[in-house]
């Protein structure tokens, strides 16, 4: 059984480059990898209607905050099958975002820290009732907001199918999310946590992981 790692932080963080470089250097070093990013956008009707919400379709969908949560939710519960063969055929299986992206944004649209009732809503509903794989490490990927925010608005400027949508406009909201973020990682939220930020190097990064994995070896889901 593989190691279940997630990569978290704000839109724009840079989670994506940060994923890929992870990927390369495990690869380079023999491990068989497997990759995947929430929400499934293109595959996943749940993930869609919530992109199609979040740039103002089907009414007042995006101002329920547990409507949206729900839809990230069930997205990855149809995913739950694939991420098990996943871990079952490979050393790592790396996810861009996860359950603890639901509960920093629920948190954060509910004015709520870490410890709050959103927090422990996702918990329930993500982790006993849809009983998905719990993570063996959370990499928060910590940068300042407004650098987040110029990433995001770059990214769309220059890629028009990646228009920023209503979570991604709201500086207010990435600003909460990244203080629940926090808290989550100093809580060490549902598994171990560690810190990066836009300098880490990632290879250095990919070693400290796989140390840690192999000193928690034994971890059941």
């Amino acid at each position: 059984m593989g190691g279940l790692i997630v990569v978290e932080g704000l839109d724009g963080a840079g989670k994506r480059t940060l994923s890929a470089g992870l990927v390369e250097a495990w690869r380079a070093a023999g491990a068989r990898v497997a990759t995947l990013a929430f929400p499934r956008y293109g595959r996943s009707i749940h993930a869609d209607l919530g992109a199609e919400a979040l740039r103002g379709q089907h009414g007042d969908t995006a101002s329920s905050v547990e409507a949206m949560a729900l839809l990230w939710a069930l997205d990855r519960r149809d995913a739950a099958d694939e991420l098990r063969k996943l871990l079952a055929a490979n050393d790592i299986v790396l996810l861009d975002r996860y359950v603890a992206s639901n509960a920093a944004y629920t948190a954060a649209r509910r004015h709520e820290d870490a410890a709050g009732p959103s927090v422990e809503w996702i918990r329930n509903l993500e982790y006993e009732r849809f009983a998905l794989p719990v993570p063996d490490l959370q990499v928060l990927l910590r940068v300042p907001v407004a650098l987040a925010a110029e990433r995001a608005r770059s990214r769309a400027e220059s890629d028009a199918a990646r228009e920023r949508d209503a979570y991604e406009r709201d500086g207010d909201l990435q600003y909460r999310t990244g203080e629940v973020y926090d808290g989550l990682a100093q809580r060490h939220w549902m598994s171990r946590w560690i810190v990066a930020g836009a300098e880490t190097d990632t290879q250095q990064l990919a070693v400290r992981i796989s140390n840690l994995l192999h000193e928690g070896e034994g971890v059941t889901r």
